[in-house]
């Protein structure tokens, strides 16, 4: 049997967003508001790789920040689309903490700003 129609796809058009040093600028800085807190780059790099947490495990991998710490950073992770969180349905209750694509998608970024950093001349003080 032939088909008397041609396969429709829709095609997704790339925006090229034209930037400023104004909205680059403005860009950059709600892109590390995201980011900034004591804590955030700690979870990620735990759950970098596709790993999988439960509260405790990161509890544990970071000792020094508190309950209350740790759910108010990964509650606006997961909040900015950074973290994903899954809540099982037993008792007692079980959530895992991952990253989602987007915030997997980090992980060169970071490691660019790394190798960067360690670029600078230690003849420079800070």
């Amino acid at each position: 049997m032939t088909r008397t129609h041609k396969k429709v796809s829709v095609k997704k058009v790339q925006k090229t967003v034209r930037w400023t040093p104004v909205t680059a600028a403005e860009g950059v800085e709600q892109a590390l508001r995201m980011l900034e807190g004591r804590w955030k780059f700690l979870i990620l790099f735990q759950l970098f790789g596709g790993q999988v947490k439960r509260f405790s495990d990161l509890e544990r991998a970071i000792p020094a920040v508190t309950q209350k710490m740790l759910a108010q950073q990964l509650r606006q992770l997961e909040k900015d689309g950074i973290v994903h969180r899954e809540v099982y349905p037993v008792v007692p209750p079980k959530v895992e903490y991952s990253l989602t694509p987007w915030g997997q998608s980090l992980c060169p970024v970071l490691d660019a700003i790394l190798k960067w950093a360690a670029k600078r001349k230690p003849d420079i003080e800070g």
